[in-house]
């Protein structure tokens, strides 16, 4: 199944240009699943049909699914409370009823995250379109299951399970009880979940889409989305130029809003590969006689994932060169460290922990440059660690 992200600043028309993408696949025979994770049934309204908390069929082959958040939360609180029932039991703790339960902040995120893997798992569509949520919530969203898998490494490690037969012995020399087997097995449990939602956001045929109207705003928008996506090793497969005005618009302030989209859009075909121009409809669309009048691009055949390499410069400058493509990065907001076998990266409001490759956790780094979009950082092999010529 193939998978397409779409996100862009809030009031952009995100949703809608989901709807259009996911109406026009299943119209060219693909079976297509429209995911969204808004509160409101802001997707429904778009598609002209009622969403909610189970796959709707909107025409054919085409569904759409806006998970119930509250419901998860709830059935999730539900079953750590049956296997924490000891624990709780010793602390004098009183259970929680489901009826006075109440979605965390960040509930919707873990619904859409879980929706994405149920799909993917699925064998019922062809074609998964999610409309997450604006980009700022959407990047963390993205970043969630490979941040929490580290989290439960470090918190949790498996290779701790193995010592099962010493654990009421560890526990009597410290102190403090030791973690019980369904800690260990939850932990497992989640960590095999969020993996299968990492493999989804990774993998190469999935495709990211930005949505955005042609403006000084949407430009810092696009600009800021890009980069965030680029240090989640995601590229911007296509950037839609949304709600775009007729050229031949009359009126002063009218005349000036176009000229002003039209300055952008240009720009824009000047920096990005591919930038498809959604008119304008005059109204909110709705329906899907206005779906299908917008022009939304159809789904490409195949996609490149950004890729992260290590260049062998070994023999002319003795030094191994990571590159990491970071457009609109600038040197005053990027900052690196490095913890051991990880790199840190910042780079204006977006930090990332990624593991190095193997070869580099052998070497030291050496420096690192930034040069039209790309981060190169030189590691240079460690003597007490690099394997000596015989």
């Amino acid at each position: 199944m193939r998978t397409i992200l779409i996100t862009g600043p809030g009031g952009s028309g995100r949703t809608t240009v989901a709807a259009a993408t996911a109406l026009r696949a299943a119209g060219e025979g693909t079976r297509t699943l429209v995911l969204s994770a808004d509160r409101t049934d802001t997707l429904g309204a778009a598609l002209g049909v009622a969403t909610g908390a189970g796959p709707t069929p909107v025409a054919e082959r085409l569904t759409a699914w806006r998970p119930d958040a509250a419901a998860a939360f709830r059935e999730d609180l539900a079953a750590f409370q049956d296997r924490a029932t000891s624990v709780l039991d010793l602390l004098g703790a009183s259970r929680l009823d489901p009826e006075e339960v109440t979605p965390l902040p960040g509930a919707e995120e873990l619904a859409l995250l879980r929706a994405i893997r149920d799909a993917a798992l699925s064998d019922a569509h062809d074609l998964l379109v999610v409309d997450l949520p604006p980009t700022p919530h959407a990047l963390t969203l993205l970043s969630l299951p490979e941040e929490l898998r580290r989290y439960l490494r470090r918190l949790l490690p498996s290779e701790r399970q193995a010592a099962r037969a010493l654990r009421p012995v560890l526990g009597r020399l410290a102190g403090v009880p030791m973690p019980s087997e369904w800690l260990y097995e939850t932990a497992a449990r989640w960590d095999l979940e969020l993996a299968a939602v990492e493999a989804v956001v990774t993998d190469r045929s999935t495709l990211v889409r930005l949505v955005a109207e042609p403006g000084p705003a949407g430009a810092d928008a696009v600009r800021t989305a890009t980069l965030g996506l680029a240090l989640r090793g995601l590229r911007t497969e296509t950037l839609v130029a949304n709600r775009v005005l007729p050229e031949d618009g009359t009126g002063t302030w009218l005349a000036a809003l176009v000229a002003q989209q039209r300055k952008v859009l240009a720009q824009w075909e000047e920096e990005y590969e591919d930038v498809r121009a959604v008119a304008h409809l005059g109204r909110d669309p709705r329906g899907a006689d206005d779906l299908t009048a917008l022009t939304v691009p159809g789904v490409n055949p195949g996609t490149s994932p950004v890729e992260w390499p290590v260049t062998d410069r070994l023999a002319e400058d003795g030094v191994l060169i990571w590159r990491v493509p970071l457009p609109g990065a600038t040197r005053e907001e990027l900052d690196l460290v490095r913890r051991g076998d990880e790199l840190v990266v910042t780079t204006g409001q977006f930090r990332r922990i990624v593991p190095l490759p193997s070869a580099l956790r052998r070497c030291t780094v050496d420096g690192a440059a930034l040069r039209e979009g790309e981060l190169r950082v030189r590691f240079a092999p460690d003597p007490e660690l690099w394997p000596r010529a015989r």
